[in-house]
């Protein structure tokens, strides 16, 4: 089902035209469809099937307390990587036994607040979290179950941004120490282990590197398993790409079809910590042009969205696809496909994945070739570079695919508000976050005396 959609000549999610979104909650504003999310999540619920499994939504992929209460009322986990993002889980209804707490820096502070909410796993990434963790759970009178994350040096071919599974990566424990470090696990009083597991990376568009990453991990497995230290989880991390422009990232089934086969018969409860896969499909931001410049060089479009509200162009120099609010707007688009073949249904990464085929690339007529950039103070701000669209000063876009590590990342750069968020369900709209007032940017700040 076709989530983003042009009906009427207006882009709609589900049955709400973006516009409408617009008029009543202003600009810059994050768009979400919650049937998206939910289908999504089925899908890879489905793809594992019968086999014993947990998925743990990535929560640094998108925070927001409604996207969160979605995917919480659908019954899935949470991987976190900050205190705050505990604080966030528990409050949008999340089950504290289905977390695992990743990230290389938790504090003591941060382990008994995890402790004391009783949840699932932590995966340990040093040999001094793990004694600070065996410290901490002393202090509460608990027992810390821990993974530990073991480095497997995988090459993921990502952007060397988000790859994390190699050797010069900050993250996990070194492969050739992880046995020794089981051992001093096993005679530590308050720690229990429950894992093993690996994150190699994100925005990974094959299944080869998972395979080796798993093929390595599945090697400590048995030689853990050799010296009588019994696992009851593994632990594979998130990673699964989207389609941004031209990537042909791995269907879900397949995915999974590879995952399940190289774990065989072995009685391990499969933990996975998709994030952008679940997510980035599913938002969009909404932003209107304020002015256009035409220049000897370049055409720029100002809009009133800027790098403080979506960071991945200016950091990652990430593609996303821009489309007009009024299909009229860029005459020269791609055609719409209203239905999907059987062969295309069943190859989706995801059901909403095909929709944005039509979203690859912005007509290469009808219109000038525009740099969309924001108002920040910066030559790095932009949206999008030489996408060639008919536009006029007023002209509300959607910027594509924003679903994943657009809100999580933004800020208040040159003392901007952040942006308004509404998760859409079928014609209903709800706002899910309020758009920032500047005096709330300077509430705890105060002047000399």
């Amino acid at each position: 089902m076709n989530h983003f959609d042009y009906l009427n000549g207006d882009l709609h999610v589900e049955q709400v035209a973006l516009s409408q979104v617009a008029e009543r909650y202003g600009t810059p504003c994050y768009v979400y469809s919650r049937a998206a999310i939910t289908d999504t999540y089925r899908a890879f619920e489905a793809a594992f099937g019968v086999r014993d499994h947990l998925i743990c939504y990535a929560v640094k992929a998108n925070s927001t307390l409604g996207v969160l209460n979605v995917l919480a009322r659908l019954g899935s986990g949470f991987d976190i990587v900050s205190g705050g993002e505990l604080a966030r889980v528990l409050a949008a209804g999340g089950n504290p036994r289905k977390v695992v707490f990743s990230g290389v820096g938790k504090t003591a502070e941060e382990m008994q607040q995890a402790l004391m909410a009783d949840i699932l796993c932590f995966n340990v990434e040093s040999e001094g979290e793990l004694a600070r963790l065996d410290a901490v759970a002393a202090r509460t009178a608990r027992t810390a179950a821990v993974s530990l994350r073991v480095n497997p040096d995988v090459d993921p071919r990502t952007h060397p941004y988000i790859a994390t599974g190699l050797k010069e990566n900050k993250f996990g424990i070194p492969y050739a120490d992880a046995l020794a470090l089981y051992r001093r696990a096993r005679d530590m009083r308050h720690i229990r282990i429950a894992g093993i597991g690996c994150h190699i990376g994100s925005q990974i568009t094959a299944t080869a590197p998972f395979v080796a990453a798993l093929d390595k991990v599945l090697e400590l497995v048995d030689r853990l398993q050799a010296e009588g230290i019994a696992l009851a989880h593994i632990d594979i991390g998130g990673g699964l790409g989207i389609r941004y422009l031209d990537e042909s990232p791995p269907a879900i089934v397949d995915y999974a079809r590879a995952l399940i086969a190289r774990l065989g018969n072995r009685p391990l409860q499969l933990l996975l910590e998709p994030g952008r896969a679940l997510v980035g499909e599913a938002g969009v931001l909404l932003t209107r042009v304020e002015y256009l410049k035409h220049g000897q060089e370049k055409n720029f479009a100002v809009v009133d969205a800027a790098m403080n509200d979506l960071l991945r162009p200016a950091l990652y120099d990430a593609w996303h696809a821009v489309q007009p609010a009024r299909e009229a707007l860029n005459k020269g688009a791609m055609p719409l496909r209203n239905s999907l073949t059987s062969e295309e249904t069943s190859r989706a990464i995801s059901p909403v994945s095909n929709i944005f085929q039509r979203f690859l690339g912005e007509s290469s007529s009808g219109g000038k070739v525009y740099d969309i950039v924001g108002p920040v103070c910066e030559s790095g701000d932009f949206l999008a570079r030489a996408r060639s669209l008919a536009l006029s000063e007023g002209d509300l876009l959607a910027i594509m695919t924003a679903g994943a590590y657009g809100m999580s990342m933004s800020s208040n750069y040159n003392s901007r508000p952040r942006a308004a968020e509404v998760m859409v369900d079928g014609t209903q709209m709800h706002l899910i976050r309020e758009r920032e007032a500047v005096s709330e940017l300077m509430a705890r700040e105060m002047l000399l005396p």
